[in-house]
């Protein structure tokens, strides 16, 4: 097959997983979300494309470069897509692959210290290179997608020291393996991200490591709360030495992540709704930070953004049709607004009966 039909298969393939379709054919200018993405991009977004979290230093990320990305693509915002687009390769892409820096310090003597990646920055980057492949329709994106997608998976996808066969999403490139195993986040591990990159680039150890990471999130959920951080054994799991143990602001994406990969009833999912159930979120505080293996609640914000992603677990947990999610504001940090949206999106993606009530 040559460059141009390959590249017409892959887009044909991912338009047709993306929402079954509905995606493409929301067009340009008109998702649902449009009003509430202007609103982001006005808090967050620089005009030269940077993402900012001004809690952090500051700071811009991979991360946050590649869930801006993703945003514009599926809303269908071509000038912000190209500006984060513009921006992330001008000041990220510095290392010898595909991959980019994962942080950018706007004060700092050297604005990027580190070189090091990120994984799950580097994956919805990818991500939103193919969304935009369709949205834009801009087929060519694929091809720096592929890139990334090829020179992430040799970098970050592991076996696992189990010796299963399972592949395991590492966080980075370097830092995460130590002598008896691999340091993860199972935040990082995102379905549905995963099998989109897979579908468009050919790069088929995607397809499998979301499958594995499924897996591999269902037999920590199997010992309580999923942790922010972990150490995979040959083994077994153990707490990661100097990281959080706890259910906080890292793992708090993996039920959001299951939902939106259509996994609604995954045993993550289940045990997450329930500690919010059980918790005691007088005055409108939502949990943050819970205790992995009791539930015990250990630290609480108001930000909406938060208690949206508890209304999305509680909402596909139940049977009733309308998720308790408050309205969208930009009167919170850049961290929970951002889940906000990516949980507004998820809901409308993968669980319509969940519409915000």
């Amino acid at each position: 097959m040559n460059r141009r039909r390959l590249l017409q298969s892959s887009f044909g393939a991912v338009a047709s997983l993306m929402a079954g379709g509905a995606l493409a054919q929301a067009g340009r200018g008109t998702h649902p979300l449009t009003a509430a993405w202007e609103v982001w991009k006005a808090a967050y977004l620089e005009p030269d494309g940077r993402v900012v979290d001004r809690l952090q230093q500051g700071a811009s990320h991979s991360e946050s470069q590649g869930y801006g990305l993703l945003l514009a693509a599926t809303v269908g915002d071509e000038a912000a897509f190209d500006s984060i687009n513009a921006w992330t390769m001008s000041n990220l892409r510095m290392r010898p692959d595909h991959l980019f820096a994962w942080r950018w310090l706007p004060d700092s003597a050297t604005n990027v210290p580190d070189r090091n990646n990120a994984s799950d920055g580097d994956l919805f980057y990818a991500w939103g290179l193919i969304r935009g492949a369709v949205t834009l329709q801009r087929p060519e994106l694929i091809d720096r997608a592929t890139d990334i997608a090829t020179d992430l998976a040799a970098a970050c996808i592991q076996p696992h020291p189990d010796g299963s066969g399972r592949l395991v999403f590492t966080p980075a490139a370097g830092g995460f393996q130590r002598d008896e195993g691999l340091i993860v986040n199972p935040s990082y591990m995102m379905p549905l991200a995963m099998r989109e990159v897979a579908a468009s680039t050919g790069v088929s150890a995607f397809a499998r490591c979301a499958d594995d990471s499924v897996r591999i999130i269902t037999d920590l959920a199997q010992g309580g709360l999923v942790p922010d951080w972990i150490e995979l054994r040959p083994g077994g799991a153990v707490p990661a030495e100097g990281m959080s143990n706890e259910n906080g602001y890292e793992a708090m994406r993996v039920p959001l992540f299951l939902v939106w990969s259509g996994q609604q009833q995954h045993l993550a999912v289940r045990r997450q709704s329930a500690a919010y159930a059980d918790a005691d979120t007088a005055r409108g505080a939502t949990p943050t930070v819970l205790d992995r293996g009791t539930g015990v609640v250990l630290e609480t914000s108001s930000d909406p953004g938060y208690s949206a992603l508890a209304g999305l677990s509680l909402c596909v947990t139940s049977t009733r049709a309308g998720a308790l999610m408050p309205r969208f504001s930009t009167r919170q940090p850049y961290y929970p607004a951002t889940l906000h949206l990516m949980t507004l999106l998820a809901q409308f993606e993968a669980v319509s009966r969940c519409v915000p009530i």
